[in-house]
């Protein structure tokens, strides 16, 4: 597999090539989980042209390398723009906040063949919606592992916290495949957060001409989102952050959708 780091430490991993003059460049969602869980989608989408697995520094498995720098979330997510330096006719597929990440780098949006967002959004406005879904939807032993991790923030628990929201994002026949999925995955806290930090609440998008207006889903919440991050304190806030969900309910998936076709995961509608 050919690696190579852009001068601020963004890692590309080319997984696949065929005939066709694209490069598309997978971004994974979290941040914290790692371009291996955009491994599946990769395989299967069966596009024209070369496939790269996008990290930016100091995510997932893209830490204690020396092509990346001690400080590695200072220019978070503007360094995304490295990734496409050398390469023609870019294609950014950016998964849930992989795709914000794509979406506040105005420098991007005149520099891409495309943009695919999978289970992405404009802006935070999503937000309180999730979370008062997911109050009303919860998942034996989810509780627990929150109040873990809101006590002990690492890349264990995290996993642990991950695992237990697996119900929210697998369908039943793919809870097992699902769950050995998510327990593989290079977690890394320290990127949760930064975006806990400097993001997520307050993101919204930064290209031209992309409306930013919160998306209309009603009260019954999204179809399909991934996995966890517990924030606050107490019960409801360490529950879940935003980044949970269900594959059963709601007219449009959310961000967070966890989509390789191969592992037994609901896809987009």
């Amino acid at each position: 597999m050919e690696e190579r780091w852009t001068p601020s430490g963004v890692r590309l991993r080319r997984v696949a090539a065929a005939p066709g003059p694209w490069n598309w460049l997978f971004v994974p969602g979290g941040p914290g989980l790692g371009s291996e869980s955009l491994a599946g989608l990769a395989d299967a989408s069966g596009v024209p042209g070369t496939l790269w697995l996008v990290d930016l520094p100091g995510d997932g498995s893209n830490r204690g390398h020396s092509a990346v720098p001690d400080r590695p979330f200072d220019h978070w997510p503007h360094v995304l723009a490295e990734a496409v330096d050398g390469l023609e006719q870019c294609v950014v597929v950016g998964h849930s906040t992989g795709g914000m990440f794509a979406l506040s780098v105005p420098a991007l949006a005149d520099r891409l063949s495309a943009l695919v967002l999978v289970s992405s959004a404009p802006d935070a406005g999503w937000r309180p919606i999730f979370e008062e879904w997911a109050g009303a939807h919860p998942v034996p032993g989810l509780e627990d592992a929150a109040q873990l991790y809101a006590a002990a923030p690492g890349d264990g628990t995290l996993r642990d916290l991950t695992l237990a929201a697996a119900p929210w994002n697998f369908t039943e026949a793919g809870l097992t495949t699902g769950r050995k999925l998510l327990a593989g995955l290079p977690y890394c806290h320290e990127a949760v957060a930064w975006a806990d930090a400097h993001f997520d609440a307050d993101y919204r998008a930064a290209w031209r001409g992309v409306r930013t207006a919160s998306p209309p889903w009603s009260s019954a919440g999204p179809r399909t989102t991934s996995w966890t991050r517990a924030c606050g304190s107490g019960p409801r806030a360490s529950r879940v952050r935003a980044c949970c969900g269900t594959p059963s309910t709601g007219p449009a998936t959310s961000p967070g959708s966890r989509t390789p076709v191969r592992c037994g995961t609901r896809s987009p509608p």
